[in-house]
C-alpha cells in the first residue's frame, strides 16, 4: 500500500487541485467562481490514475467523486475544440468559446460522470442540478441527460467487451451494487426506517466534525506539500496494518459457500473455513457494500460488523482530504450498510420469526441515511440508489431516510461540501440569500470606491489601472459630476467593459488616430474566441511610449444594456440577480443613474447564514478584495 500511495500523492502535491474528491471544486466551478486549473488536461491524468492507485492501495476512499471530475474535464475539453496543453487548435466549436457555454458542457460533463459511476444517467441529471449547475434551463436539461445516457450507454459496451459479452448491454455502472430479488417491505417498517434516517443525520454531522477539526489541523499545521505526502502514506500503512490486526485477532470463521468461495479468504482458520472480517476488509469497497447488500443471515457476527464499523468510520473519516484523489460516496455507503446490517441483526432478535426481516435492506437504507447525513443530498442520490440496485420497491423507504437524515444533520451543521468550500474561503453562492438579511441595502453590501473607465480612455491610464487594479470588471462612465449629495458619484453609466476584453483591445492596438481621431482597424468575435481561457496578462501586453498617449474608444466593445442595481435594493434582490443570471459585477446606481458603488461575489459572500442546533442567523466575514 505504501508504493501505490505514494505516486497519487506525489501526483496530487504536484497538482493540488486534483486532490480530494474534486465535486467541491467542480461546484465552485459551476457557480462561477474560476478555480486555476480545476479543468486542465493535466488535472484530468492526475486524476484517474490517482485514484486507480488509490484504491488499489486500500485506503478508504471510493472513486465516484474523481470520476465526476474527469467528466467535467473531458466535457470542458471538448466544448473548446483545442488544448492548450497541446498547443493543437482544431478550429471547431469556436461558438463555445465562452464562459457559460463552458460551464453548461461541465454540468454535462458531471452527470456523465455519475452515470459511467453507478449507472444511473437519470441520477446525473439530478446531481448536475442540485449539487452542480447554479444557472439552469429547459434545453439544458434535455441536453445533459443526452450526454449521461451516451456515457451509460458507452461505458455498458465497453464492459460487455471486457467481460466477454460484447453487444450485450445488461452492464451498468462501474459501481455495481446487484438486485434486490424478491425482497420486500412492509407498512410497519416505515417508523424503522426514519430512526435509521435520524441515526444516518447524526453520524453524518459526527463525520462532518471530525473532518472538519482534521482539516483545520492539516491548514494550520501540515501545509507544506511533504508532510501531506508523508500524512497520506501514513493513513495507508496505518489501514493495512490495522486491517490485518483485526483479522488476526477475529475468530469469526465460516464453512465455505459455493457462491462465493472464489472470494473468500482463509487466513487463520482452519481449512474449508474463511474469515468473515477479511471478506470485508480485502475486497474493493463497492464489493464489499454489496455483500453486505446481499449476503444471506449469519454471514457475519454483530461484534464483528461493530468492531469494523468503528475502525473504518474513523479511517474513512481520516482519508477524507488527504493529498490524493478519493471520494467520499463509497466509504460513507460501506459504514452505513455495516450499522444497517448491524441494526438488521437486532430487529431479527426481536422479531425471530417475522418473515419481512431481512439484513440486506437494512444494511440499503442505512448506507442511504449515512451518505445522506454526511453530503446533504436527497433528490438525486434518492435515484442514484435506486437506479443502482434496480430496485424502485425501496423510493420511498429511500427518500424517508434520506430527507430525515438532511434534517436531523443541518441540526447540527452544514453538509460535508459546503464544510469543505467555507475552509477554502470560497465565495460560494448558495440556492438563497442569508435569513435575516432583508434589511441590508445595496449601500452597505457595495464595494467603495470604484474603478472607472470613460468611453474615450487614455492607453496609458488604462495599462496602469490594470497593472495595479486586480478587479476584472470596470463600469464605463461619462465624467464625473461633482455633488453636494451625501453619496459622492464616479459618473452616468454608460456600460461595463471586462479585464480580458480590454486586454485584447490592447494586444490589437484598438487605438484611436492622433490624426483624425478615429480607429482604422476592425476586431473580429473570433479574435476574442480565440484568445479564450488564458488570455495574456497585462506585462505580456507591449505598447510604446508614444502609444499610451493615444486614446481608446470603449464604446464600441463595452456592454451598454449591463444589469444595474438600485442603492436601496436590498440583499435577497441582488442575491437573485447574481444567482438567476450569473453575475460576476453588479453595478450600484443612484435616482440619476450616476455610479455610486459595485457589487462582487466576494462582497455577498461576506454575507454567511449559521445554523445550530436549529437556530439560524446570519455572519458577516471579512473577506478582502485583493
Amino acid at each position: 500500500p505504501t508504493a501505490t500511495t505514494f505516486a497519487p500523492t506525489a501526483m496530487s502535491c504536484s497538482q493540488p487541485v486534483a486532490a480530494a474528491s474534486g465535486i467541491p471544486v467542480i461546484k465552485c466551478y459551476l457557480n462561477g467562481v474560476k478555480v486555476p486549473q480545476v479543468v486542465r488536461f493535466k488535472t484530468l491524468v492526475t486524476k484517474a490514475v490517482g485514484v486507480v492507485l488509490s484504491v488499489v492501495g486500500g485506503l478508504a476512499v471510493g472513486k465516484e467523486g474523481p470520476m465526476i471530475h474527469c467528466g467535467s474535464v473531458i466535457a470542458a475539453g471538448i466544448s473548446q475544440g483545442k488544448s492548450t496543453t497541446f498547443r493543437r487548435d482544431l478550429n471547431v466549436f469556436r461558438e463555445f468559446r465562452e464562459d457559460h457555454e463552458k460551464r453548461d458542457f461541465v454540468s454535462a460533463g458531471a452527470a456523465a460522470g455519475v452515470a459511467a459511476a453507478f449507472g444511473a444517467p437519470v441520477g446525473g441529471v439530478l446531481f448536475s442540478l442540485e449539487e452542480g449547475a447554479s444557472f439552469w434551463n429547459q434545453s439544458l436539461t434535455w441536453r445533459i441527460f443526452f450526454c449521461s445516457t451516451i456515457s451509460a450507454f458507452s461505458l455498458s459496451v465497453i464492459l460487455s467487451a471486457f467481460h466477454g459479452h460484447a453487444g450485450e448491454l445488461s452492464f451498468s455502472g462501474l459501481v455495481n451494487f446487484g438486485e434486490f430479488d424478491d425482497v420486500q417491505w412492509s407498512i410497519i417498517e416505515l417508523p424503522i426506517y426514519i430512526v435509521m434516517g435520524a441515526i444516518g443525520g447524526l453520524l453524518g454531522a459526527l463525520f462532518n466534525l471530525v473532518n472538519f477539526k482534521l482539516t483545520v489541523f492539516r491548514i494550520r499545521y501540515l501545509y507544506r506539500r511533504w508532510i501531506r505526502g508523508l500524512e497520506a502514506v501514513a493513513v495507508a500503512i496505518v489501514t493495512a496494518s490495522v486491517g490485518f490486526l483485526m483479522i488476526d485477532i477475529s475468530t469469526d470463521c465460516r464453512p465455505h459457500r459455493d457462491d462465493f468461495y472464489d472470494n473468500a479468504l482463509q487466513f487463520n482458520c482452519s481449512d474449508g473455513r474463511y474469515s468473515a472480517l477479511g471478506e470485508i476488509w480485502f475486497q474493493t469497497p463497492e464489493a464489499s457494500v454489496r455483500s453486505l447488500f446481499h449476503r444471506p443471515e449469519g454471514t457475519w457476527t454483530a461484534l464483528t460488523l461493530l468492531a469494523f464499523f468503528m475502525v473504518y468510520f474513523l479511517l474513512s473519516c481520516w482519508t477524507y482530504g488527504l493529498s490524493v484523489s478519493s471520494g467520499v460516496f463509497i466509504p460513507t455507503l460501506l459504514v452505513g450498510a455495516v450499522w444497517g446490517r448491524l441494526l438488521g441483526i437486532g430487529v431479527r432478535n426481536m422479531f425471530p420469526t417475522s418473515t419481512w426481516v431481512n439484513p440486506g435492506k437494512f444494511a440499503l437504507i442505512g448506507a442511504a441515511a449515512t451518505l445522506g447525513g454526511v453530503v446533504r443530498m436527497t433528490l438525486s442520490l434518492s435515484v442514484i440508489l435506486i437506479e443502482a440496485t434496480r430496485n424502485i420497491t425501496f423510493a420511498l423507504p429511500i427518500m424517508i431516510a434520506l430527507t430525515v437524515a438532511k434534517w436531523v444533520g443541518d441540526f447540527f451543521s452544514e453538509g460535508l461540501y459546503d464544510i469543505h468550500l467555507q475552509l477554502a474561503g470560497v465565495p460560494f453562492l448558495g440556492w438563497e440569500a442569508p435569513s435575516r438579511s432583508s434589511n441590508i441595502s445595496a449601500r452597505e453590501v457595495m464595494g467603495y470606491p470604484v474603478v472607472t473607465f470613460r468611453t474615450v480612455e487614455n492607453v496609458g491610464r488604462i495599462i496602469d489601472v490594470l497593472a495595479s487594479c486586480p478587479h476584472n470588471g470596470f463600469p464605463v462612465v461619462d465624467t464625473a459630476e461633482e455633488r453636494s449629495g451625501e453619496e459622492h458619484s464616479f459618473g452616468r453609466f454608460r456600460g461595463i467593459i471586462l479585464r480580458w476584453q480590454l486586454i485584447v483591445l490592447l494586444q490589437y492596438k484598438m487605438f484611436q488616430s492622433d490624426t483624425d481621431g478615429a480607429c482604422h482597424r476592425r476586431l473580429r468575435l473570433s479574435n476574442f474566441r480565440d484568445a479564450y481561457p488564458r488570455y495574456p496578462t497585462i506585462q505580456q501586453v507591449h505598447v510604446s511610449v508614444r502609444e499610451r498617449e493615444y486614446n481608446m474608444d470603449l464604446q464600441p466593445f463595452m456592454n451598454s444594456a449591463a444589469y444595474t442595481v438600485s442603492h436601496n435594493a436590498s440583499l435577497p434582490r441582488i442575491f437573485k440577480l447574481f444567482r438567476a443570471l450569473g453575475l460576476r459585477h453588479l453595478v450600484v446606481v443612484d435616482g440619476s443613474n450616476m455610479v455610486v458603488g459595485i457589487v462582487t461575489r466576494k462582497d455577498l459572500a461576506r454575507y454567511r447564514m449559521t445554523s445550530l442546533y436549529g437556530r439560524l442567523g446570519m455572519e458577516e466575514l471579512h473577506i478582502s478584495h485583493g
